[in-house]
């Protein structure tokens, strides 16, 4: 959704429209219910970026369902690029005002774009989407908690059963664990395929996914990661993420390379 937001501010500046604070996505697997102004500071989003767009908390009331007003709906295609947006999406504001966007993760093709505007992506992602106040402040006390212990890394291994059978990449799973894989992916597939259209890959070839760079790193490979960055054996390593698929024999390398292994 980060991505997306810095997305949205670039298609705001290249059309020269006012954007409205994005909504966050409440019924995605993770089905938060935060509202931007939960994770984000408002007023320093709109102030930080106001010489580039102009960025209002909410549609005036002339734009308000309460006067009857409809917003027009729609998804831009994935991966469009900046013709797209002058060319067929500009145009959808002077016939309808409002346009809605309902879902925006990678609508905007991020290589090819304009050097101006690849900047700004960057400005909003590292300095327009600045975190609350008291999410930063928890944020420095956990640092500083976990300074005190020495050196540290906070290793999301994205190695979770669930994850595994998404991708279907099975690498380094003994047979039985491919197959338990397999059988979860066809029962996801059937549960959300009619809920989450972007489900339309039913059958995975797990090899060929992993030589096109598309699986997760492995726990052994991420030790080897780990170890080419230079960090040694003292290293505190906080594993933040679920149940480890293949538990403590996927976790073996890494335990020797790195003792001090915390899980959350």
């Amino acid at each position: 959704m980060r991505a997306a937001i810095c997305d949205m501010v670039i298609v705001a500046r290249l059309l020269n429209l006012t954007l409205v604070v994005p909504e966050l996505d409440k019924t995605s697997f993770w089905a938060d219910p935060s509202d931007f102004g939960d994770i984000f500071d408002v007023s320093h989003f709109i102030d930080s970026l106001r010489d580039e767009v102009r960025i209002i908390k909410r549609l005036p009331k002339k734009f308000s369902r309460k006067y009857g007003f409809q917003a027009f709906r729609m998804s831009p295609v994935s991966w469009s690029n900046e013709k797209y947006y002058l060319e067929q999406i500009l145009p959808l504001f002077s016939k309808h005002k409002v346009v809605h966007f309902n879902r925006t993760d990678t609508r905007l093709a991020n290589n090819g774009i304009q050097l101006d505007l690849q900047k700004l992506r960057c400005r909003v992602n590292f300095q327009g989407l600045k975190f609350t106040p008291e999410i930063e402040t928890l944020g420095y006390k956990l640092v500083r908690i976990l300074q005190d212990k020495g050196p540290f890394v906070a290793l999301h291994l994205r190695y979770e059963m669930d994850m595994l059978a998404f991708s279907g990449c099975t690498h380094g799973c003994t047979v039985e664990e491919a197959e338990e894989l397999k059988r979860l992916r066809l029962a996801m597939f059937e549960a959300e395929m009619y809920a989450y259209p972007w489900w339309r890959e039913k059958e995975i070839m797990s090899e060929e996914r992993r030589q096109q760079g598309l699986c997760p790193l492995t726990p052994e490979e991420a030790t080897l990661v780990l170890q080419a960055l230079g960090f040694d054996k003292e290293t505190q390593i906080y594993i933040a993420s679920g149940e480890i698929f293949g538990s403590e024999r996927r976790l073996a390398s890494l335990r020797a390379a790195f003792p001090h292994i915390v899980r959350f």
